[in-house]
């Protein structure tokens, strides 16, 4: 049977890249993959998905008012073997149940990329909902700078402080988040640490 999978990482925790591999391993098999993100993430441009460490392919793309479930039964039913979503935080909780359906009606695997919460430690809509209905979950690790697992997504500012308020949706890499364990998190709050962003001076 085939299942929906959410797997989860902080910031630098190579989720792209595993997607990309994961898709690169099905059509070693001959196997036909359909790779989705969502319309929030042009970072790379529309229509395509790169991962830092130098993979990329091209994806369509999935804005909040699509339907994936119709839109896979018009141009990709019987022409896909497996779906591969990135950035699936983005999407709508509409769309996480639009991909729960396709796997339960089809029996097609689908295989969702992301973060689980956002830059205030809050779960995306759509992280929430794959928390609640997927059938395997699995977290992609990361490091803190300290050496202890990375859980929070923190934002920085200009000046290099941790960023409290705002949109929750805010693209950037390794120029405006880094991913840190909570207790270093709440110490940069607190302390109001100037934190330095990898790859930068």
């Amino acid at each position: 049977m085939a299942k929906l999978y959410f797997k989860y990482g902080a910031m630098g925790s190579s989720k792209t890249a595993q997607a990309l591999i994961t898709k690169y391993n099905y059509e070693e098999n001959d196997l036909r993959v359909w790779l989705l993100k969502p319309s929030a993430d042009l970072r790379d441009g529309e229509h395509m998905l790169s991962s830092r460490i130098g993979l990329s392919a091209r994806a369509d793309v999935l804005p909040p008012e699509k339907d994936a479930y119709a839109w896979f039964q018009q141009e990709h039913l019987g022409k896909c073997d497996v779906i591969i979503v990135d950035e699936c935080q983005f999407l709508t909780v509409a769309q996480i149940d639009q991909l729960r359906s396709i796997v339960d009606d089809y029996n097609v695997p689908v295989m969702c990329f992301g973060l689980r919460t956002d830059f205030q430690t809050h779960l995306f809509p759509g992280s929430l909902r794959l928390m609640e209905i997927a059938d395997t979950i699995q977290e992609i690790k990361t490091i803190c700078d300290c050496g202890a697992k990375a859980t929070v997504n923190a934002r920085i500012d200009g000046q290099g402080h941790i960023v409290t308020q705002g949109a929750q949706v805010f693209l950037g890499g390794n120029d405006s988040y880094i991913a840190m364990c909570h207790k270093c998190y709440v110490r940069g709050i607190k302390e109001h640490k100037v934190i330095r962003l990898h790859g930068h001076q």
